[in-house]
Parts: structure tokens; C-alpha cells; sequence
């Protein structure tokens, strides 16, 4: 019986021995198994479909173009970028699945979203798994907030709303204005709030609208601001409601310029507002004007491989991700959380949208500028240093 008893004890031994082997095994190539692929996997998100989706087009655009860039110069840490897009058709809750079904994968890092609400939406799951996120164009201040793995290349909401609110009192020489919100878009209440607070250091907020993303009837909003005589109109929403605010706000007889900031920067904004939105201003990241030779240069790259000129959300993209790859060679491995410390590191990146540094709270410090309607382009104003 006793001998029985130690050979199944011996037994027993050797099957946990054999199991913890087997563990260890596996925890190796799980740990190992980003650093032993043939290419580094990148994960992006974007509203490919949906009421915004020539924002995910252009982001895409700008991400793909760096991304055969850097492939074609020997890619990063000698391996080739792999990206994997998941579309969310605009929506935060498919936002939500879009960045679940990217992190079920061995990605490194994730691109997107444009959209705050977006982003707000997936921020959580990448900072719960610590896997680095760059926003290229959220402007939400809150989207940087969710966690330390969270960043963004783009300016700020406080920043763009301040440069809204001067240009209007200082380059316009308005003395009232009315704002009209999108209450269901966090970037448009964000942008809404910040443009109130510096305006009213000089001039007067005469009437607050708001309306919400699919609304298609604006003129009693409408009749109403027309009613407050304001000098200006702030319109901090997308161009898919903007263009048609515009056009319903000149059939009431209103007269006054509008103004707006980064979500009205598609070509579909021309195309929707017509006469109405000629003249509007709107805040964004970059220029197709401008003579630095890395805009030259991208806006050549741009049209000759998608047969159009670049906006500014195929412009940020185009940094984010340029920037994400330029951390990840830093970085000197694909360990995420070295990844982040690259990131945290940026200083002076010279991107097409102006030099970049990313600040303590995972912000970009960097311009802006002022774009003016004008037929189906976008004419450069000014630009606006932080």
C-alpha cells in the first residue's frame, strides 16, 4: 500500500511539473509572439460608412499613405507596418465593438477615432488592456482624460474654441454672436463651451440653439437666432447638418457670416451648403496653401495616389500615424507600454499640420489655422500659434 501511494505521488509530481513546463511555454511565445512577427500589426478604427464617412475615408487615406511610406523605406524596427481597420459607421457604440474586435487580435497600438464621441468610446478599452491609442483628431479634452495610454496629435477643444472666438471679435470685429450645438457630439458641446467663454471676454452671446446629428428642419432654431440680430453665427457641429443649417439660415433672409471649426473640413461641405455656405469660416489642422516643403510633398504624394487634394483630417491622420511609427522605432520594441513612454517622449515632430510635441497630458501643442469657403475649395486665412 505504501508503495502504491508513492508512485502515485510520484505520478502526480511529474503531471504538475509537466503542466507548469507547458505554461511556462506559452506564456514565452505569448510574450514573445509580437516581437517573433513578420510584421507589426496596427489597429484603426474610423466611420468608413455612415452620415460622416468621408471623415473615415480621408482618415484612412492619410493613415494608408504613411503607412506606405514608412513600409517603402524599410518599416519600422526592420518589419513591415500590417493595418487592420474596423469600421464603426460614426456610431460610439459600434465604436465600442470596432476597438473589442481590434484588441481580440496581437495588435501593438491603435489609430482613431475622429470623432470625440468616438473616441471616448473605445479610450476605455484600449487604457483597461494598456495598449496605446492615438487619436489624430478628437478634440475633446476629455478624450485624453480616460487614461495614460491614451494620446492625441491634434490641438485641443480650449484651443480651438479660443481661436474661433478671437478671429471672430478680432478679425470680423463681431460684437454679438449666437451659437448653435449639436447636443449629442461631445467635440460640438466641447468646441461650443470654449468659443462662449473667450467671446464673452469681449462681446456678447445673444442666443444659445441646439439641435441634434440626423436633424434635417432647422428654421425655428433658426428663427429664433434670426430674431437676436447677432453679427455672427458659431455652428461647432459636422458638415453634414452645417451645410444644410447654412442653407435653410439664407432662405429665412439671414445675412450674417458663419463660422465653424475642424468637423466642417470635407469637400461634402461645399457640395451640401452651396451658395449658402460661400464666405463661412472654419478652424482646422493644415493648409493644401501652404510652401513648406513637407506639405508640398504630401499634397504631391496625396493627389497622385488618390487622385484628389488632402484634407485636414487625411492631413492629422497622416501625422498620427507617422508620428505612432516613429515612437514604435524609438521605442526600439513593440512592448506597449515601451510604446507609450515613446509616445509620452515626442518633442518638435515635424508634421504636415505644423510641429508637434506632446505635452503631460498626452495632448499635441501645435497651430492651427483659419480656411475660408470659397466655391469648392478652402482658401487659407491665418494660422494661429499655441
Amino acid at each position: 500500500m505504501l508503495f502504491k501511494t508513492r508512485n502515485w505521488r510520484r505520478l502526480a509530481l511529474l503531471a504538475a511539473s509537466g503542466v507548469c513546463c507547458a505554461t511556462l511555454i506559452a506564456g514565452c511565445k505569448n510574450n514573445q509572439s509580437a516581437g517573433t512577427q513578420s510584421s507589426i500589426l496596427i489597429g484603426e478604427y474610423a466611420s468608413m460608412t455612415g452620415s460622416t464617412a468621408t471623415f473615415g475615408k480621408s482618415a484612412d487615406n492619410g493613415v494608408q499613405l504613411a503607412t506606405k511610406k514608412v513600409n517603402a523605406s524599410g518599416g519600422v524596427l526592420g518589419k513591415p507596418i500590417k493595418l487592420e481597420v474596423q469600421d464603426d459607421a460614426g456610431q460610439p457604440a459600434q465604436a465600442t465593438t470596432a476597438v473589442q474586435k481590434l484588441l481580440a487580435d496581437n495588435i501593438v497600438a491603435v489609430l482613431g477615432e475622429f470623432a470625440s464621441s468616438n473616441s471616448l468610446a473605445g479610450a476605455p478599452i484600449c487604457q483597461s488592456k494598456k495598449i496605446p491609442m492615438v487619436t489624430p483628431g478628437s478634440t475633446n479634452p476629455a478624450v485624453t482624460q480616460v487614461g495614460d495610454y491614451i494620446f492625441r496629435t491634434c490641438f485641443i477643444d480650449p484651443f480651438q474654441g479660443t481661436v474661433c472666438a478671437k478671429f471672430a471679435s478680432g478679425t470680423l470685429h463681431a460684437k454679438t454672436a449666437a451659437v448653435f450645438t449639436d447636443i449629442k457630439s461631445d467635440y460640438s458641446v466641447g468646441l461650443a463651451k470654449y468659443f462662449i467663454q473667450e467671446f464673452s471676454k469681449t462681446g456678447k452671446i445673444v442666443d444659445q440653439e441646439s439641435y441634434s446629428a440626423g436633424d434635417s428642419d432647422f428654421r425655428s432654431q433658426l428663427t429664433r437666432i434670426k430674431a437676436a440680430k447677432p453679427d455672427i453665427i458659431f455652428i461647432p457641429g459636422y458638415y453634414t447638418e452645417v451645410g444644410n443649417i447654412a442653407v435653410q439660415a439664407r432662405s429665412l433672409g439671414m445675412k450674417q457670416p458663419f463660422l465653424g471649426g475642424d468637423g466642417w473640413d470635407s469637400p461634402k461641405l461645399a457640395e451640401i451648403g452651396k451658395d449658402a455656405i460661400q464666405g463661412s469660416y472654419f478652424s482646422t489642422h493644415f493648409s493644401t496653401e501652404s510652401k513648406d516643403p513637407l506639405v508640398v510633398n504630401f499634397v504631391a504624394a496625396y493627389k497622385k495616389q488618390y487622385g484628389e487634394a488632402p484634407d485636414g483630417i487625411s492631413a492629422v491622420n497622416y501625422d498620427g500615424a507617422r508620428i505612432l511609427y516613429d515612437a514604435i522605432e524609438r521605442a526600439g520594441s513593440t512592448d506597449p507600454a515601451k510604446i507609450r513612454d515613446a509616445l509620452a517622449a515626442t518633442k518638435d515632430f515635424p508634421g504636415v499640420t505644423g510641429k508637434i510635441t506632446i505635452d503631460k497630458d498626452r495632448n499635441a501643442v501645435k497651430p492651427a489655422v483659419i480656411l475660408q469657403v470659397v466655391g469648392k475649395e478652402f482658401k487659407y486665412v491665418t494660422t494661429v500659434n499655441p
